[in-house]
């Protein structure tokens, strides 16, 4: 004897409708992993470029090195942390996109504000070449 067959019931997991979330753990281990490596890059960075101005030799006037490769290299990682939240936002992995966009916008800033910086130094040497800072200044 057949029994009839009951129709199949709404799956939402398949099909164009499935909305499927990260996993909350490794959300927030690739969230907080992706930041410390970030950090610890930028921490880099500001420590090499500090290096530059630092001199043992007491006969020597150490002056910093100009701020624009090193701000370049600030850039890449907002650049990499820019497309790591925009593949954190397809894969609604919300702390990580989140933590992502948080060094998206300290790396602009710092870019921004090192730009600034450096371009006003730049203008201040090529205007007064004595200035407290500069590289004919020995």
């Amino acid at each position: 004897m057949d029994l009839p067959v009951a129709p199949p019931a709404f799956d939402a997991t398949t099909g164009p409708g499935a909305h499927r979330r990260a996993d909350l753990g490794a959300d927030i281990g690739v969230g907080c992993a992706l930041l410390l490596l970030e950090l610890i890059a930028l921490a880099g960075i500001f420590w090499l470029w500090f290096l530059t101005g630092f001199d043992l030799d007491p006969a020597e006037t150490a002056t910093a090195a100009p701020l624009w490769p090193h701000l370049a290299a600030v850039g890449g990682i907002g650049v990499l942390a820019l497309v790591a939240a925009a593949l954190a936002a397809r894969a609604r992995a919300l702390v990580t996109m989140v933590t992502q966009a948080v060094v998206v916008v300290l790396t602009a800033v710092v870019v921004f504000g090192g730009a600034t910086a450096q371009s006003h130094q730049d203008r201040l040497c090529r205007d007064t070449p004595s200035a407290a800072g500069c590289q004919d200044n020995r």
